[in-house]
């Protein structure tokens, strides 16, 4: 059984996703233990990349911000193995498919199965192309997450009955970033999904409140939550992490 169905077992999952490298790795591992401390059930890691298509400007920006401070995959890497002496959460990665071509996809996978990172989201990668990845993903024991997105429509069940760890179910059309309002008719997608396989399914893109994320959770089995991190470690930089732990506890406690 995939570790990131951990993550689902008590209740509904709160998904934390944090930039690697913004504003440098020590705050990065601080961060993603301030956020598995207070509650986070899963953590998405960013591997910054130059052109990061699926972002908003908050996540653009602190994708910009690592680069310019240095940050590199094996940097990441190192970082994951740190943060695995004491962090036991599921772990993921998101970024695009360029950075794990370039960095040797087989060399990139053996490394995750070594670090013990549970999942992959390539938010570039479409589901047809996913045989790119999907056989190294398998032989190193990753979890291949895909997406669903509003336009998906007549793909839903066929995205659903071939999921891995957990559906990534876009709120929204656009980009990532905070939504004061989420119109998307969600409930009739789930419904979709939960046709289609018993993987559990959790909604990001422009959630940012405990009222936000309980909703979501109301239809699906978690909520996943980026840009209102990220905006805290732009406004806090050093000192974010204990705002972040607290911003997590909040939006745990509303999805118990």
């Amino acid at each position: 059984m995939s570790n990131i169905r951990k993550a689902f077992e008590n209740g509904k999952a709160f998904i934390a996703f944090i930039t690697c490298g913004d504003p440098d790795l020590d705050t990065t591992a601080a961060a993603v233990r301030a956020a598995a401390d207070n509650g986070a059930d899963l953590i998405e890691l960013g591997i910054p990349f130059s052109d990061p298509t699926a972002e908003g400007p908050v996540i653009q920006g602190a994708n910009f911000r690592a680069l310019k401070g240095g940050i590199t995959t094996d940097k990441i890497f190192t970082l994951v193995k740190n943060l695995r002496q004491d962090v036991h959460v599921p772990m993921v990665f998101m970024t695009y498919a360029n950075v794990v071509f370039s960095y040797g996809a087989e060399r990139f996978l053996f490394l995750c199965q070594d670090m013990a990172i549970d999942g992959l989201i390539l938010p570039d990668l479409p589901y047809e192309e996913k045989d790119e990845f999907l056989p190294l993903c398998q032989e190193y024991g990753v979890d291949l997450i895909s997406l669903i997105a509003p336009t998906s429509e007549n793909r839903i069940a066929m995205i659903a009955r071939e999921a891995q760890g957990f559906l990534y179910i876009v709120s929204s059309l656009g980009v990532t970033g905070t939504r004061n309002e989420i119109k998307t008719d969600l409930t009739s997608i789930v419904k979709v999904v939960r046709e289609n396989t018993d993987i559990p399914c959790a909604i990001g893109f422009g959630i940012s409140t405990p009222e936000q994320a309980r909703k979501m959770a109301d239809i699906s089995d978690g909520a996943i939550v980026g840009s209102a991190i990220i905006k805290l470690l732009e406004k806090y930089g050093k000192d974010a992490p204990e705002h972040i732990g607290e911003y997590v506890k909040s939006m745990k406690d509303a999805l118990r």
